[in-house]
């Protein structure tokens, strides 16, 4: 039940501390317990009540009560029930202040929270004993208009369902999400009326996509390109443009990483994941957009075939780059897939997301992505949008002082700019793969894979950008 901050109790709650002879108004007293977001304090029912407990939930002040609040308030109470015991619960969403978001509005975005928090990867645990697996099967909203409510949650239950295969994706080893594994996976999404078109490595060498083929050859995997389009208004529409980096496995290639983490880099696919879940969140709920969606799939493995560093390679584009770091191998394949994705679709803007630098992260930590961009409305845009969905972008700079860091003595540019502003080198080398087409890039290293549990997303895959890029869509791109 509803607690303000304060300690102020919803309606619903003070009527049940009236039944019950004030029993909540004495456990509030006798805990540091304040009603802050997302805070919870479990009572023990007393005497006369048919449930077994009584969960007091902190949804902070009247006025704060939006739809990031209420996603926290969801997570709080599915993170303090999974494993109570308890197989159902309900929570009394109560109208309970003018300045508070509606009831029906409240309530779906608190079940979009609880959704996303209850997500478990579980597949390959055999042995797991019952009592270690969570108790709570459902989660029921009590509120004045259900269906209302019900209309409010639906297009967010598919946003919901699209986040949950984005983070089943990133949570699969690498022995099972390959290249090919991943095309099959992203094939099966034509039933929500996506159109998906898997290219192959003898198509890839026709077109000239040889930096992302380089990236791959030292693996038994090949590389696949696979392109998803979503067509929601007339034809002549430009689509928006989504590009994710898919390394299914990176071990850095000849210039391989050291063994502490490295099954970490079975997460190197998580852009592409996103990419595939923004495509299956539009397509459910039949955005009135054109969009298309390319993911640069790759295996990046040393072996007698590997890419070794110092060989040049020419792009796509036709420019070449010397390869300096065979584990700066994210810029290689998404310039390839950047550069294909605006030469054949053309699109109004493009975004890509990649799990692309460390140096991201030592300059963000895991709260936020940082935002690169060739267009402050864009940029402006998904910034928005970051706010609007608690996926939080910085944005970083990017101008031409930069370009001299990533010059080569033999090519026209090298993969690799130094230790120093790594982030920034590898987005300047992004941007020369563009042309003329409003572009956004999103470093997503950070915020990809939580190693602590979160308000709306247990340890582990987070699916980050999926909510973010489905309401720039929204918000700024739907007809």
């Amino acid at each position: 039940m509803p607690v303000l901050e304060g300690c102020k109790l919803g309606p619903t709650a003070a009527a049940l501390d009236r039944r019950i002879k004030g029993a909540l108004t004495r456990a509030l007293k006798a805990h540091r317990f304040a009603g802050k977001i997302g805070e919870t304090l479990t009572v023990l029912a007393p005497r006369g009540l048919s449930c077994s407990r009584v969960v007091l939930v902190g949804f902070g002040k009247a006025e704060g009560l939006d739809a990031l609040a209420a996603h926290r308030i969801g997570g709080a109470l599915v993170a303090q029930l999974a494993s109570s015991g308890e197989t159902t619960a309900a929570l009394a969403v109560d109208d309970l202040d003018k300045a508070a978001a509606s009831g029906p509005l409240l309530a779906a975005n608190m079940a979009l929270g609880a959704s996303l928090r209850a997500y478990r990867f579980d597949r390959y645990r055999t042995t797991e004993k019952r009592e270690e697996r969570p108790s709570l099967a459902s989660v029921t909203l009590l509120v004045e208009d259900p269906a209302a409510a019900r209309k409010a949650y639906a297009p967010l239950a598919s946003t919901a369902q699209a986040i949950g295969a984005a983070r089943d994706l990133v949570s699969e080893p690498a022995n099972v999400i390959t290249p090919q594994a991943f095309a099959a996976v992203a094939k099966a999404s034509s039933e929500l009326g996506l159109k998906v078109e898997v290219l192959g490595p003898k198509k890839l060498k026709k077109l000239g996509l040889n930096l992302m083929l380089g990236v791959g050859q030292g693996s038994a995997h090949e590389p696949q390109l696979v392109v998803l389009r979503w067509n929601g208004v007339r034809s002549s529409s430009a689509p928006v443009a989504f590009v994710g980096k898919g390394l299914t496995f990176d071990t850095g290639g000849i210039s391989i990483k050291p063994a502490g983490g490295m099954e970490e880099m079975k997460t190197d696919m998580a852009g592409a994941a996103t990419v595939l879940g923004v495509l299956r969140a539009l397509a459910a709920r039949k955005a009135r957009v054109n969009a298309v969606g390319v993911c640069a799939m790759a295996e990046n493995m040393p072996s007698g075939t590997a890419q070794r560093p110092g060989d040049v390679v020419t792009s796509m584009s036709g420019q070449t780059v010397e390869v300096i770091d065979t584990d700066a191998e994210g810029r290689l394949v998404l310039s390839d897939a950047l550069w294909y994705t605006q030469d054949r679709f053309q699109p109004r803007a493009m975004i890509d997301l990649a799990t692309l630098t460390g140096s991201i992260m030592v300059a963000l930590g895991s709260e936020y992505a940082g935002l690169f961009a060739n267009d402050d409305k864009l940029a402006e845009q998904l910034l928005a949008a970051g706010s609007a969905t608690g996926e939080r972008l910085w944005r970083m700079p990017l101008n031409e002082s930069y370009d001299e860091r990533i010059k080569s003595d033999i090519a026209d540019m090298k993969n690799d700019g130094g230790r120093w502003g790594d982030s920034i080198n590898a987005a300047v080398m992004l941007k020369r793969f563009v042309g003329k087409t409003k572009w956004a890039h999103l470093d997503i290293a950070g915020v990809a894979w939580a190693t602590e549990d979160r308000p709306t997303a247990p340890k582990g895959a987070t699916g980050f950008g999926v909510r973010l890029l489905d309401r720039y869509v929204a918000d700024s791109c739907e007809e």
